[in-house]
């Protein structure tokens, strides 16, 4: 137990580190409305690049459990415009398509 100590306070450090600097440093100052609206898209662009990498590496026999996530999770993003319930949406879309009707 002992020996993980140090490697837990070392990762925590190294992550944390990074997002506390911009947040202290940055606060008293404007972003240029460019900036700004570009870093709106920083999610968006990570969840696309992450089901895009899903739908390129499934396995064959999930190809259909993809698609059905994939779908339901456009058309509720479609619909409603929330981030989280659209993932949650893929998320749900395929567990069922895997689980209830394999």
């Amino acid at each position: 137990m002992k020996t993980y100590l140090p490697l837990i306070i070392g990762m925590t450090l190294v992550t944390y580190i990074p997002r506390l600097f911009p947040l202290f440093f940055l606060t008293q100052k404007d972003i240029s409305p460019k900036l700004k609206q570009f870093l709106l898209y920083i999610p968006y662009a990570s969840l696309s690049i992450l089901i895009a990498r899903g739908i390129m590496t499934a396995g064959p026999d999930m190809k259909l459990a993809t698609v059905v996530g994939v779908g339901a999770a456009g058309i509720v993003s479609y619909i409603n415009g929330s981030l989280v319930l659209s993932v949650l949406a893929g998320v749900l879309g395929s567990y069922l398509m895997i689980n209830i009707f394999p």
